[in-house]
């Protein structure tokens, strides 16, 4: 083991020496003349560092002392911001460990964690969603320009070694950056103003004991395996090599840099908390593991009636015998179909760029920048063959009495009965999907100043992303020739096909994992998509102070910013034959383009003055016109800031935003399409339910939903609980269920409202000291989102039978049924789905940020740093007559933001007097959970029937994490880190996927879900 073992080792060693932390999204010890905590930061980094190695800061001026600062165009020294910014330091970076930017920001209690790192469906892109608004509704930005396309946003063009800092805007900022600034900004700061070469090297593994868990005996005692002990594993290399020189006396400037990364796949099965996919069958049923119908090795077979209901669920007897046994647990069912999904991905990464600017004038600049990158990542997904197809009833395969359970009195014959087939064709044959993701980013400009009151950046951005994504699936075609099999059992032939290449299916005997089958199968096909931006820009800012436009009170003159730009989206999606001839679909190009034109101001009102150190008024405007929409909207913000004294600072803003649709949304709002089944099998909730008894007959029992629901949809009192409502199967594609279709929508856009208010406080009393506290309230009107048929379902029945969702139910006249054949393009007979304008989107809390440094004179000094947010209300309102939905510490029924009311990350990091020395020690705290059936709010599903008695809540958890930073000297250093020091386990959730969108039976975006994570890295300098 030798590499991961040794660093094992040395990492624990180095843990145990001292406690020590990363920073997260903290401020920095405040200076002086700072006003807030995340300016203070701007001028304090240098103070902070914790490697001799490490560059000073490229401070992001403009020239002059000017200083950007992160939501606003306009550049000024001292700038004091009205909204609160949060930033993260390279520093704090380099003492978490980060391979990707995810790991980075995932700490941030204002960002709705992802991980697509351990997210099994994931294509390998990683987006950000502060306050857990989507991704579509934060704005990221590289050095204040665009980072590409919404649709294809992947921050993980980004090496963690090449980030100066991050600073993260929440509230609307739409005025000053366009559309789509409805949640925020987070803007990162590259190095770019580096001389020399640098090597920077992490490699970090988990480090986890495997204890028995809940999950353990379960899995075990349905044949499946549960780990003991100690594993090392999920390795994760992250190397950056960068160069830079100054040529002609630092007039021209050339950077460039090249970012390998590698992660190591962690399967399912190798955690004791994840042997087998653990689930409650109805409420407060036993936990158990999960046997969905598609889980078998021995092969699970289910005859269906002329409507494609099931009449009963067999698995193959592995005894040899060709005999069935009832699907469920034990000898019949030997295999966990998801064991071999993934915990952690693999994937593979290169990252490549470079930064170059020249002073053509003394106050003139010509800059560029480049990056590019390869992504390569895979999921796992099994090998099933399945659907809804023919078998023929003389099939040699079949036994008499197999052939007597499918085709009844037509065994032996040469007819054909319909079955439902899933076959997991061994574990060691599943199919990988792969998704292949590559981009390009460059921009390039004129920016300088004109004389000495106006600074100018003319530039832009070119953004072009591309997936493409293969994956395996069943050839139908193939699979209905190897099921018609003639000849004997000694000598099967594929009796209805010409084909040679067919390959007969022996799908009645366990355990079939011939190669030439799978390969006859198995299809596989590439679809791609293209996005591209064209972002072109021209700012100029002003200090209009020069020409004597200050207020009599102030020192500070007006200043003003004025700009212009012009975006174009596109989105090209293609795929190759056979792709198209096996998952369908169409090609598409997908366009939209928007001017837009704005202006901000700051009006310095009083200054330094007795009850009123500093009176400061902002606003800004935007107007936009977007080709999607005939008319324009128009985007403000007016802020107020308010010192009376330069202890305690109190702030205010407020904004209007509006976003636009995106290309992909405006697609799917208005393209019609149908399918049978939609995402998922669904039945008529106004059918009668079936049962089957083990003899094949069937019984019709109450529909779910009531009469009066039932009505609500259309449906006549006559056709209540009528067996012709039951949705059946489409032969020609096996799916089963009722017809869904999705788009017809308009897609307008959406405006929000957001405020924030909040109060800075340095007393000067206790030096070193800086606390801020900011409440922050946003409300989104006519929010655009996707709705799947289940919103229209579940709400109509949730609702006792409201017109705003039971609208979505359409039926066909006379016979009240929701099935139809979708190649006629139907106008009756389906459920809706697709993106359109629902009601309200609300988010509201507190952001509260605390820094504090204590010299220690000749030792050296402590730093303290808070960053927590406590939410007060994560939700909406789905329609006019609905209650507001409030998820704010609550999961399931809905809420799915899985955002608890209090999170917290609070470090102390200890440094040498000559920086020589540093360790961190950082508390990471992560509230409750409750499930909303137990919130006691009947908006959510918080009846006293619905009531959980299991495993309706997680507890809070903390998390301590380790740093020590060694500066060996001006050329090395040295990093050894703990990240989940006392290795946690993560918290039970049953039908996680439900939750979650994961198997992993956790939440793994909020959780350090596989245990203690070691990392040793390293930064050479030659």
């Amino acid at each position: 083991m030798n590499v991961r073992n040794s660093a094992s080792y040395m990492a624990l060693a180095g843990a145990l020496m001292v406690s020590a932390t990363p920073a997260i999204g903290q401020v920095t010890p405040a200076q002086a003349e700072a006003t807030t905590p995340a300016e203070a930061k701007v001028e304090a980094d240098a103070a902070t560092a914790t490697s001799a190695v490490d560059a000073p800061p490229a401070e992001d001026r403009a020239g002059g002392g000017d200083i950007v600062v992160t939501g606003s165009r306009i550049q000024r020294p001292n700038m004091t911001s009205a909204a609160p910014i949060t930033s993260v330091t390279s520093q704090d970076i380099r003492a978490q460990a980060a391979v990707n930017v995810e790991d980075v920001l995932n700490r941030l209690p204002q960002v709705a964690p992802d991980s697509q790192q351990t997210y099994n469906d994931s294509d390998g892109r990683q987006r950000i969603k502060l306050r857990s608004l989507g991704f579509e509704r934060t704005l990221v930005l590289i050095d204040g320009k665009r980072l590409g396309t919404q649709n294809g946003q992947d921050v993980g063009i980004i090496p963690p070694s090449l980030l100066e800092r991050v600073d993260v805007l929440t509230g609307g900022a739409s005025s000053v950056y366009g559309s789509d600034a409805v949640a925020g900004v987070v803007n990162f700061v590259l190095k770019k103003d580096f001389e020399g070469i640098q090597l920077d090297g992490n490699y970090n593994f988990y480090n986890h004991n495997n204890k028995d868990t809940v999950v353990s005996s379960l899995a075990r005692a349905a044949g499946f395996n549960s780990p003991r002990g100690l594993t090392n594993d999920g390795g994760r290399a992250d190397v950056t090599l960068t160069a830079g020189k100054k040529f002609f006396d630092g007039a021209l400037r050339i950077n460039g840099f090249v970012n390998y990364k590698h992660t190591d796949e962690v399967l399912l099965s190798e955690r004791s908390n994840s042997g087998c996919y653990l689930t409650q069958t109805s409420l407060n049923a036993p936990i158990s593991c999960g046997l969905t119908p598609s889980s078998s090795t021995s092969g699970l077979i289910s005859p269906l009636d002329s409507k494609g209901v099931a009449t009963g669920q067999y698995v193959n007897n592995p005894n040899g015998t060709r005999t069935f046994v009832p699907f469920g647990t034990g000898a019949g069912n030997a295999s966990n179909y998801f064991s071999n999904y993934a915990y952690q991905r693999p994937s593979e990464r290169v990252n490549a760029g470079g930064f170059v600017s020249l002073d053509v004038a003394p106050d003139a600049e010509v800059y560029a920048s480049g990056i590019w990158f390869r992504d390569k990542s895979y999921n796992n997904y099994p090998a099933i063959a399945g659907g809804n197809v023919q078998v023929n009833c003389n099939n040699p395969f079949l036994s008499a009495s197999q052939a007597s359970t499918i085709c009844g009195a037509a065994a032996g014959t040469a007819a054909f009965a319909p079955i439902d087939i899933r076959y997991r064709l061994g574990e060691g044959n599943d199919q990988p999907d792969s998704y292949l993701n590559t981009g390009l980013r460059l921009t390039g400009g004129l920016r300088g100043k004109a004389g000495d009151a106006w600074t100018y950046d003319i530039g832009g951005v070119y953004a072009r992303n591309k997936q493409d994504y293969t994956p395996s699936f069943v050839n139908a075609a193939n699979l209905r020739n190897s099921l018609n099999v003639g000849g004997t059992l000694a000598a099967p032939t594929c009796a209805g096909t010409t084909d040679a290449a067919c390959v007969p299916f022996d799908a009645f005997s366990a355990g079939n994992t011939n190669p030439a089958l799978i390969d006859y199968l198995y299809d596989r096909g590439t679809s791609t998509t293209i996005g591209t931006l064209y972002d072109v820009q021209a700012n100029i800012t002003g200090d209009l102070g020069k020409y004597g436009v200050t207020s009599p009170f102030a020192e500070q003159g007006v200043a003003i910013a004025l700009g212009t730009e012009y975006r174009k989206d596109t989105l090209k999606s293609t795929a190759d034959s056979v792709y198209r001839a096996g998952l369908g679909g169409v090609d598409t190009y997908l366009k939209q383009d928007v001017w837009e034109a704005n202006i901000e101001v700051q009006a310095p009102l009083i200054e330094h003055k007795p009850f009123a150190e500093l009176l400061q008024a902002n606003g800004g405007y935007r107007v936009s016109k977007y080709s999607s929409n005939s008319s324009s909207f128009n985007t403000w913000k007016i802020e107020g800031i308010y010192a009376p004294v330069s202890d305690l600072t109190f702030r205010a803003s407020f904004n209007k935003a509006q976003r636009a649709p995106t290309v992909t949304e405006i697609r799917q709002a208005t393209n019609v399409d149908f399918a049978r089944g939609g995402s998922g099998t669904f039945n008529d909730f106004c059918a009668p339910t079936v049962t089957t008894n083990a003899a094949g007959g069937v019984t019709y029992g109450t529909p779910v939903a009531s009469r009066e629901v039932c009505r609500a949809t259309g449906l006549s009192d006559a056709l209540y609980g009528s067996p012709t409502l039951i949705c059946p199967g489409d032969a020609s594609t096996g799916a089963t269920g009722c017809t869904v279709r999705s788009g017809g929508f308009e897609a307008d856009p959406e405006t929000a409202y957001t405020q924030t208010y909040g109060l800075i406080v340095k007393p000067r009393f206790v030096p070193g000291l800086v606390f801020s506290v900011d409440r922050y309230k946003i409300k989104i009107d006519d929010s655009l989102g996707y709705n799947d048929f289940s919103y229209y379902t579940d709400g109509c029945q949730r609702s006792n039978g409201d017109a705003f969702f039971c609208q979505g139910i359409v039926r066909n006249p006379g016979t009240g049924t929701l099935y139809s054949n979708a190649a006629s393009n139907p106008t009756t007979g389906f459920i809706r789905q697709g993106t359109t304008n629902f009601y309200k989107s609300i988010a509201r809390g507190y952001d509260f940020q605390a820094q504090y440094t204590l010299d220690l004179a000749s030792v050296g000094k402590i730093d303290w740093n808070l960053n927590g947010s406590l939410t007060t209300f994560a939700g909406g309102q789905d329609s006019p007559v609905q209650p507001t939905r409030n998820c704010a510490g609550y999961y399931g029924n809905g809420c799915g933001q899985l955002i608890p009311k209090w999170s917290h990350g609070l470090r102390a990091t200890y440094t040498t007097v000559d920086k020589g020395f540093s360790a961190s020690f950082n508390w990471r705290y992560v509230g409750s959970l409750t499930n909303a059936d137990n919130s006691g709010d009947p908006a959510i599903g918080g009846t006293p029937e619905r009531e959980r008695t299991s495993y309706f809540r997680v507890s809070p958890k903390s998390y301590f994490d380790l740093a020590l930073n060694f500066a060996i000297d001006k050329a090395f250093s040295l990093r050894l880190i703990a990240n989940n020091l006392l290795d946690m386990s993560a918290p039970i959730v049953p039908d996680s996927y439900n939750v979650a969108l994961a198997r992993t039976n956790t939440i793994p975006q909020r959780y350090d879900s596989l245990g203690r994570n070691l990392a040793v890295g390293a930064t050479v300098r030659f």
